[in-house]
């Protein structure tokens, strides 16, 4: 039966009957009467960033890491346009989120009042739907809805605006199984039988196969992962991967080729440029997977399996669509060609791994190592070797240290890597780091960032000491904005225009500062020991990794080039370890 609450108390109550757990926010004047509820209940924890874009990623990394949606509470004006960028990076990586925003009250909307902006307006091509609630006796019902729009289908941000007279107004609360949804929005989830039989027919007869994976695998859950390497084992068919579907199929699996694309391995390329019949599973064509357009995957006849039927056909053309839920496509295929008794021919296949293992024996992701200076390449390595066998999740900046972390970490289970794929955020590791930590408190949670890219929410140091999260920022510090320098490198004639931090900080008295520990390390021989001092120490920590100068990430397909184009670092000059230090010597300063 239907409950008289005030605006404020049917917010706390949609979240308590929503299961949420967590909510990250920060207060102000327009949301002041859902903070005062949210203090008189305790089956809620909120979580106190410093800035409100740092809520956003927070609940990012939560929700990436767990399956379940983030949700941010923000006040009006500064906050929520200071949420903007982290709902982009939601939106572009199908990440569900509820974000509620404060708002003027209702009769000073339009009138320019104080931290007004028109949220709905701004948020409208950055979320997957949002609202503004004008009427109490409304707000349960569309908080309901905006909890199911985020999470069905292709996940995504939802913003529900609500104005500050509308917190102190009277409605009805109605909880969700009382509420009859207006929303005509029916993601389909199982296929069409006759698509799924002529992709079958497709996969039977390849011979030069590869399946290219993506997001929306993790997104779909376990059993996706599970029913995708059950197929990869039936078929035996190489796999790939674009960045944000990393861990969907183990990296210790003889089918992974490695990550796709723009800083993808040589194998993944190729196979990908030579393929005769190409499976995309939750995969949306990117540029950054494509390369040139006219010359992606030339001689392929192509599958694509994707929920959001407007990826379908969006960047590539298709020859089969099959519009559903990746876990249902993958379960029918499986049991079509089980049916049908359906097998790849193995003669075919025997040729096309002799081949891709050719490619492989090029070894793309080679590197000039050194005894007297750390090359960043090696310090991720480290990484991945000291704590392989620790409960380790990972978080990136965004940079070349994000790109080395994803070539060189092998991820054997979904939903340990927590990264900006899509809009590529600066800034979005530590606060991920902190959301991913609050969700698997026992767990080792590291941030792999660069000396730029951390400054971007360094603030948000001061979260991780105050909840007492031991998060681990293991800075590769090169004084440069690496990927901007590598680019002004290769294609504007070495002109490193602004691309150098003249000014960084001292990052272990900047630790200290805020009552984490700092490590210092540039002597590759102490390496390994700063790391496992690193993950043994109880707190926060800040790890500043003194890496090579100038070293550049490589493959690297250069923009508007095919997959078969690719610069590979151990074939090119300006890999050597003497290039990898600028003029002036400053590899360990």
């Amino acid at each position: 039966m239907a409950r008289v609450m005030t605006g404020a108390e049917i917010v706390t109550q949609v979240l308590i009957d929503q299961g949420v757990e967590l909510i990250f926010g920060y207060p102000g004047g327009a949301v002041l009467p859902i903070y005062d509820e949210l203090f008189k209940q305790a089956k809620v924890r909120h979580i106190l960033v410093r800035q409100e874009g740092g809520a956003v990623h927070a609940a990012e990394g939560y929700a990436r890491s767990t399956g379940k949606i983030g949700i941010v509470l923000v006040t009006s004006g500064p906050g929520a346009t200071n949420v903007v960028t982290g709902l982009t990076d939601a939106l572009m990586d199908s990440i569900p989120l509820v974000c509620i925003t404060g708002q003027v009250p209702t009769h000073l909307i339009g009138s320019d009042a104080f931290q007004e902006c028109d949220t709905v307006g701004i948020t409208r091509s950055c979320t997957k739907h949002n609202y503004l609630v004008k009427n109490a006796n409304d707000l349960a019902a569309v908080l309901h809805e905006a909890f199911y729009v985020a999470h069905s289908g292709r996940p995504g941000p939802v913003v529900v605006d609500v104005p500050k007279d509308i917190q102190f107004a009277e409605g009805y609360y109605l909880r969700p199984s009382e509420t009859k949804s207006k929303v005509s929005y029916r993601p389909k989830l199982k296929p069409d039988h006759e698509k799924i039989e002529a992709a079958v027919n497709l996969i039977a007869n390849a011979e030069k196969p590869v399946f290219y994976t993506g997001g929306g695998i993790i997104n779909s859950g376990p059993r996706a992962s599970k029913l995708l390497r059950q197929l990869v084992n039936t078929t035996g068919f190489p796999i790939t991967s674009t960045l944000m579907g990393l861990g969907a199929y183990p990296a210790s699996g003889h089918h992974w080729l490695g990550m796709l694309g723009m800083h993808g391995t040589y194998e993944a390329n190729m196979t990908m440029h030579g393929c005769d019949v190409m499976i995309a599973i939750g995969a949306r064509f990117d540029d950054r997977i494509t390369g040139r357009l006219d010359a992606f995957s030339p001689n392929s006849e192509r599958i694509q399996i994707d929920i959001d039927p407007s990826s379908i056909n969006k960047n590539i053309y298709v020859d089969i669509p099959i519009i559903a839920d990746c876990a249902y496509a993958l379960e029918a295929i499986i049991a079509s060609l089980k049916i049908k008794a359906l097998r790849p021919s193995k003669s075919s296949l025997k040729n096309w791994w002799k081949q891709i293992n050719a490619w492989r024996s090029r070894k793309s992701l080679a590197y000039k190592n050194s005894k007297e200076f750390i090359m960043p390449q090696y310090a991720i390595q480290r990484i991945y070797e000291l704590t392989k066998n620790c409960d380790t999740y990972i978080t990136t900046e965004v940079g070349q240290h994000q790109m080395w972390a994803a070539q060189f970490i092998g991820f054997e289970e979904p939903n340990r890597w927590m990264t900006s794929g899509g809009l590529g955020t600066m800034g979005y590791g530590l606060p991920a780091a902190i959301g991913t930590q609050l969700a698997h408190p026992k767990s080792l949670v590291i941030d792999i960032a660069g000396d730029a890219s951390i400054l971007m929410n360094i603030q948000e140091m001061s979260t991780a000491i105050q909840y007492e999260l031991p998060v681990k920022v293991f800075i590769l510090n090169n004084q440069y904005m690496g990927m901007v320098r590598q680019w002004q490198q290769l294609l504007h004639g070495n002109r490193y225009s602004e691309s150098y931090s003249e000014s960084l900080p001292n990052f272990v008295k900047l630790a200290e500062a805020y009552g984490a520990k700092g490590i210092v390390c540039s002597d590759p021989s102490k390496l390994d020991a700063a790391i496992i001092e690193m993950i043994n120490t109880p707190g926060p920590v800040i790890f500043d990794c003194r890496v090579a100068n100038l070293a550049n990430c490589y493959p690297m397909i250069p923009s508007g080039k095919a997959h078969n184009e690719m610069l590979l670092g151990n074939e090119n000059s300006e890999d050597d370890i003497e290039s990898a230090i600028d003029m002036k010597g400053r590899t360990l300063v």
